[in-house]
């Protein structure tokens, strides 16, 4: 579980975005990072006894830099108001399937897959699931998968209007085939975040999460 003083920390960043403020609070920044890269690291250990190619990782591996990119955004905040983790055996900036833990107040998730890949992977995901629909369906339309994600998600932007080029419009797959990222989420409740619960909660994501990622895994190669 993850202290309540970290999520007061991330709640009040979001009130006070600015760096004079950041810079008064460093110390507490730097305590609410240690509290989510400990618990990052305890999720590694208890999920890699079930995915071995994590094993290797440790949170800083894993783990994104709180200041914000803004050289090309009109929104110039200077920090993000999340704190989050991308765990994949091949590093958090790989375009591989992997897990991905979101930490922020009232909009905390938790799952994984994969999420714009470049037009090479992408075509690689589609052709296998043109060409085994039956083991992809049997996937995200399992009880368990549908229990804990309710279905891929379907993040605007991600999911083209027709069939790409290449396929016919009455495929089976279609409605799969037209994403652009293979992406599964569930959303956590700010009470789990500070709960003994929490780490079986993303364990358990992953575990389900694990299918689809394998299959995506295959699917390039």
């Amino acid at each position: 579980m993850l202290q309540p003083s970290t999520i007061q920390f991330l709640k009040d960043l979001k009130l006070n975005n600015n760096k004079p403020w950041f810079d008064d609070n460093r110390k507490n920044y730097d305590n609410a990072r240690q509290d989510f890269a400990a618990f990052i690291d305890t999720v590694i250990r208890k999920f890699s006894k079930t995915d071995p190619s994590i094993s290797h990782l440790s949170a800083k591996d894993c783990m994104f830099r709180i200041n914000r990119d803004i050289r090309f955004s009109k929104d110039k905040t200077p920090y993000k108001t999340n704190f989050g983790a991308f765990i994949n055996s091949e590093g958090k900036k790989s375009m591989t399937p992997g897990y991905y833990f979101h930490l922020e107040p009232g909009a905390s998730f938790t799952g994984g897959g994969m999420w714009q890949p470049p037009a090479d992977m992408l075509a690689k995901v589609r052709q296998e699931i043109d060409y085994n629909l039956a083991d992809f369906e049997k996937i995200i339309l399992s009880k368990k998968f549908k229990t804990t994600y309710g279905s891929l998600s379907v993040e605007e932007g991600q999911v083209l209007s027709r069939v790409p080029k290449g396929y016919e419009t009455d495929n089976p797959a279609a409605e799969y085939l037209k994403h652009k990222s293979f992406v599964a989420l569930t959303n956590i409740a700010d009470t789990d975040l500070t709960s003994k619960a929490l780490l079986t909660k993303v364990t358990g994501a992953f575990e389900t999460l694990l299918p689809l990622n394998n299959y995506l895994h295959n699917a390039l190669g």
